[in-house]
């Protein structure tokens, strides 16, 4: 009988060798799955060895995908992402279980380590602890103080000229010779205009390069780093090293401008006593309380850099994006285009100038467009991830302690079962006010849970 070489017996050992990982793997995930006490886990794809079911969110925007997944396993999906345990859940009652009934298991984000960097360490509020001293303190200072009724009056003028401006320089671009106006685009400006007034007033140094800096910030937080979805493993850590070094540099700049605004805030009042009957922009206030202390969290530059970023995160993109799809939406529908001009001519006959006093409760109609804009494409499609503190269960389900659960509001807002014609652009179904804003209908989402916004 011939002897086996040497080559081909180191082949069969290889062979032997790769069997008994991949199995081992195989078990691994089937026990991940099936495991631990017989667990009721929610259904979904069959996810890969290492790579899980990422390749599921390939090809699509990853809440187009979600919802087709959802439309196959059902409401409550769970996926594995990398190493990370993650559920979707896509119906209002599932919605309603991860922001109410477990609320403040689920009220935690998972502090990715880009978003960890750019945050300063969980120091604003989107990634602070939930329910700690400085989470309490901070959204207790926005609500009374940076975003109470008094101050968002205070930045009425800034709004109301800037209305203005973007109303003339439309009217002058469509005057004889026309040109193509960039709608979109001259929206985005307006808004990042009314913002930057009312974050660090009229005039600062380094103001675009601030906003280019924002940009940067967003688009970092909106990825995943290979560190995130693979904890713990030394080959993400390396071969992630690059993007966690761009967010270093991203976040050093963006501090390094901030604080030449401070500066420049600092010297303006050591000059003029004061604001000096200038109007308070949010910094002024953040720098004066600052001063005068009496909250029970300390205000570091770093907590108001990361106050303010979330000021700008919360206010600009978002807004700007919904104001584009009622502007789109509007040109694709001609009857409810026709119906919310007409409103707005009868409310504003005569006027030349538009002041928020006059349209005060008086565009009733134009209020429900924007509502139906917003179900049919809201802001954050998926509402910001938490993180499970505790063993739970969704829908019947079995979550364990650690998954990653994410609210497709995309796909919430486009379910048949919710919505009637759910992909028809409908302003009148507003109109018999059924819907509840405030925050216990999780048809309409952002909102609910004790925390008001489930965007912060």
């Amino acid at each position: 009988m011939a002897e086996t070489s040497p080559a081909a017996y180191y082949t069969l050992l290889c062979l032997a060798v790769g069997v008994i990982v991949l199995l081992k793997l195989t078990k691994a995930i089937f026990s991940s799955r099936h495991g631990a006490g017989a667990r009721n886990l929610p259904p979904g794809p069959w996810p890969l060895p290492v790579i899980g079911n990422m390749h599921s969110l390939l090809g699509a925007l990853p809440h187009h995908a979600m919802r087709a997944l959802a439309q196959r396993y059902g409401a409550v999906v769970l996926l594995r992402l990398g190493h990370v345990p993650t559920v979707v859940v896509s119906s209002p009652e599932a919605a309603r279980e991860v922001l109410k009934t477990h609320d403040a298991v689920v009220s935690n984000r998972p502090l990715y380590v880009t978003a960890d960097i750019l945050s300063y360490g969980g120091q604003n509020i989107a990634f602070a602890p939930s329910g700690s001293r400085h989470w309490k303190e901070v959204r207790r200072l926005c609500a009374t103080e940076l975003l109470s009724p008094k101050r968002v009056l205070s930045f009425r003028p800034i709004r109301e000229e800037a209305a203005a401006g973007l109303v003339w320089s439309v009217a002058a671009t469509a005057a004889p010779p026309l040109a193509t106006v960039d709608l979109g685009e001259r929206i985005k400006v307006v808004m990042n205009d009314i913002l930057m007034r009312c974050a660090v007033g009229d005039t600062c140094p380094m103001r675009n390069e601030y906003m280019v800096g924002l940009d940067e910030v967003l688009e970092l937080l909106a990825g995943f780093n290979l560190v995130d979805l693979f904890p713990g493993s030394r080959m993400a850590r390396m071969l992630g090293a690059g993007s966690l070094r761009a967010a270093r540099e991203v976040h050093d700049k963006v501090h390094r401008i901030v604080q030449v605004i401070i500066q420049d805030h600092e010297s303006k009042d050591a000059n003029d006593g004061g604001s000096g009957g200038r109007r308070d922009d949010i910094l002024d206030v953040l720098l004066r309380l600052q001063r005068d202390g009496g909250l029970e969290t300390v205000l570091t530059t770093e907590v108001v850099c990361a106050v303010l970023f979330d000021v700008f995160a919360a206010g600009s993109e978002t807004t700007a994006t919904t104001t584009i799809w009622v502007m789109s939406e509007l040109v694709k529908n001609p009857a409810v285009m026709k119906r919310a001009q007409s409103e707005v001519r009868r409310v504003l006959q005569g006027k030349t100038r538009v002041a928020e006093a006059d349209i005060q409760g008086q565009l009733p109609y134009l209020q429900m467009v924007i509502k139906e804009t917003l179900r049919l494409h809201p802001p954050l499609p998926l509402i910001l991830p938490r993180s499970c503190a505790e063993p739970i269960k969704i829908m019947g389900y079995d979550i364990p302690r650690g998954t990653t659960i994410f609210v497709n509001a995309w796909a919430i807002g486009r379910d048949d079962r919710a919505w009637p014609d759910a992909n028809e652009f409908r302003p009148g179904r507003f109109e018999d006010g059924t819907v509840d804003f405030s925050g216990s209908d999780f048809r309409f989402l952002p909102g609910g849970g004790v925390e008001g916004c489930a965007l912060v």
